[in-house]
């Protein structure tokens, strides 16, 4: 078993400490009612920490989240990974680290980028969220078309090419696409942002 050194154990620490405060402005309340939160997003998949000493770099930093391109060192922690997907009937789409599905919402807009589900619309479709203390990693995914917004709630959302994007409630397994085409509104993501159509 490899041990880890004093510098990561350290960064280890600080990194849990900061995802305590809250996700987009560490100013912000901590509590927030039960009754009014949308239902927390499934976690993204667990990346184990790299017994590396040396951090990468990365590619954009937008406020405190750090983004970086490919795919997280084996073992990382507290990142949110994306990948690309492909299914014969829409080609590409990216995934979170798991394998589920990610959406966009036509009602949202990119220009700027603003998240118009809130509510029962957010328990059906879930958003994809960020905390600090946490970074990103995009395989496939230009990590300068990756962001955040801030929610309502105080949450911060993760954006592609400027869309706040989703999970679908009724997606249980890896690759399940049952949001896409929904009410002719929601779309699997592209790797840019744009919306998966059929072939």
């Amino acid at each position: 078993m490899k041990t880890i050194s004093r510098f990561q154990r350290s960064a280890l620490v600080a990194i849990t400490l900061a995802g305590l405060l809250s996700a987009c402005d560490s100013s912000a309340a901590t509590e927030t009612s039960s009754t009014t939160s949308p239902p927390a997003a499934p976690s993204p998949a667990a990346v184990p920490l790299t017994t590396d000493a040396r951090p990468p770099t990365p590619a954009k930093t937008q406020g405190w989240l750090q983004i970086f391109g490919g795919t997280a060192p084996v073992g990382a922690l507290h990142v949110v990974q994306l990948a690309v997907t492909s299914d014969p009937g829409i080609g590409q789409y990216v995934s979170d680290g798991g394998g589920r599905s990610l959406y966009r919402f036509d009602k949202d807009t990119a220009i700027p980028p603003t998240s118009t589900c809130a509510g029962q619309c957010a328990t059906t479709w879930p958003p994809l969220t960020v905390a600090r203390g946490q970074s990103v990693f995009a395989a496939g995914v230009d990590p300068q078309l990756v962001g955040f917004i801030e929610r309502g709630d105080g949450s911060c959302q993760i954006t592609i090419g400027g869309w706040p994007v989703y999970y679908f409630s009724k997606d249980k397994q890896p690759g399940d696409l049952l949001g896409q085409g929904v009410g002719g509104t929601w779309f699997a993501v592209t790797p840019n942002g744009g919306k998966a159509l059929p072939k």
